[in-house]
């Protein structure tokens, strides 16, 4: 059976390579081995995830009535009927991607598939697929870091987090990346007694200090215990429920014991078993399939999307890369991929939000910039929500006034985000942004404060 191009995986990633080399008249298949068609995000990512998140989200704030001025009446978490919301919600996004992956567009494979050679998959029942062209989005998988006795406990992974139908008393979390974190404070909100544990200074290491120390100031504040700078020596399972975690933490040895042992120490690329290197195809010490910015691999007519390629699991970034890998493999001259406006949300509360080239990155790069920033506690829509928790920055090109970046943190900052986005995408300057409508009282009003620091600024150098 011959194709113009071959999708291995029908995730988000792949279903828009997919759906793109239709569009351009290609003979397509797509070759998914997953139980269910949908892929991570739908399935056992961002909208399960979120769904819950915002349901504890709405419990925490009920429970704060005597603040904001009616009656506490002592409100509890009910597993069960977050958990139906959120099935009710899923199967519909599922059944959509399901139908679009079904609906004759293409030629579907639900098999698992590896390389016989470079132009030729052979499929788990024996069928043998040959293409001019492949694209790889296999998704990732629960890493398993070198953590001593990791393999021999049983810990729940996001997955059993995300199908939780009763609360555990308590919790250990390992890790502190946005997955841990996020899911977390879902715990904690409804009703477990909640440990993080990280290895890194602090949590959310990949983005800013200031972002990540105004989340954990909120997560303790919420009851939570938060040790970073831990250093796990060894995990036991004591007996059929229990596991004990050895650490050091400040130079000292510490032990917790716990009967839900939450494992976020991140993702790794789905490769094994595709056969990759056996016909040329490079990977990142990381396991990433090597690919440059139109998704080509060390094989030009092999190309790879998504998490498998990386380096950014973000739903969005693994459209646009399926897009591109698409165009790219069919003749066609897209945007090469660049990651200079990238944005990114963690839907903790205070919710963290970054787009475009940050201060670190900056100073890599040798560009002169300036920054202002601005904190939600002396903001006026933030003070009547009680959402004071967090701050705005913007970061200039000292020259020219182009925002190069932005970060938020504080109450919906993945909203507040996007205005900054589109400033960072179109080369906005700060004068311009200045001379735009900002509604008061709104929480977007607060980027009025920095932006107008910076023009101001800029005015006064010159």
């Amino acid at each position: 059976m011959h194709f113009d191009l071959v999708v291995v995986g029908g995730g988000s990633a792949g279903y828009a390579a997919a759906r793109t080399a239709k569009e351009l008249g290609a003979r397509v298949a797509v070759v998914d081995s997953a139980d269910e068609l949908g892929g991570l995000c739908i399935l056992r990512g961002c909208m399960p995830s979120k769904t819950l998140i915002y349901s504890a989200e709405v419990l925490h704030l009920a429970q704060q009535g005597k603040v904001f001025g009616f009656e506490d009446r002592k409100l509890r978490a009910d597993l069960a009927a977050m958990q139906q919301r959120k099935k009710e919600i899923i199967a519909e996004f599922a059944d959509y991607r399901s139908e679009q992956l079904q609906d004759g567009r293409f030629f579907l494979f639900r098999s698992k598939a590896k390389f016989l050679d470079a132009h030729t998959l052979e499929l788990t029942d024996g069928k043998r697929l040959h293409a001019d062209r492949f694209i790889l989005a296999t998704g990732s998988q629960i890493a398993m870091p070198p953590v001593s006795g990791l393999d021999q406990v049983t810990f729940k992974i996001s997955d059993d987090v995300l199908e939780l139908s009763e609360i555990p008393e308590e919790v250990v979390v390992l890790g502190g990346g946005i997955v841990a974190c996020e899911l977390a404070q879902f715990l904690n909100r409804v009703g477990s007694k909640v440990t993080l544990l990280q290895r890194s200074d602090r949590i959310l290491k990949d983005f800013p200090p200031q972002a990540s120390l105004c989340v954990r100031k909120n997560f303790e504040k919420e009851g939570m215990i938060v040790k970073t700078g831990v250093s796990i020596e060894e995990l036991e399972q004591i007996n059929e429920h229990t596991i004990r975690i050895n650490f050091r933490h400040d130079g000292k040895k510490e032990s917790l014991e716990t009967t839900y042992l939450f494992h976020a120490l991140g993702r790794a690329p789905s490769t094994d078993g595709l056969n990759l290197q056996a016909v040329g195809v490079e990977l990142e010490t990381s396991g990433h399939v090597r690919a440059n910015a139109f998704q080509q691999s060390s094989l030009p007519h092999i190309y790879a999307a998504g998490d498998c390629a990386g380096p950014h699991e973000i739903v969005h970034v693994a459209i646009r890369q399926g897009e591109t890998a698409a165009a790219h493999a069919l003749g066609q001259s897209p945007e090469p991929i660049s990651y200079d406006h990238l944005l990114g949300v963690v839907f903790t509360d205070p919710q963290v939000a970054t787009v475009g080239l940050l201060p670190a990155e900056l100073e890599k790069r040798g560009i002169e910039f300036l920054s202002a920033d601005y904190p939600f506690d002396d903001h006026g829509k933030s003070i009547l929500m009680e959402a004071k928790h967090g701050y705005v920055a913007v970061h200039a090109d000292k020259k020219t006034g182009v925002v190069r970046g932005a970060e938020c943190v504080g109450k919906d900052a993945g909203e507040l985000i996007q205005s900054l986005s589109v400033a960072v995408s179109l080369q906005a300057t700060v004068h311009q942004l200045a001379k735009a409508d900002w509604y008061h009282p709104t929480l977007s009003e607060i980027w009025t404060y920095p932006i107008e620091d910076l023009a101001e600024e800029m005015i006064n150098h010159d």
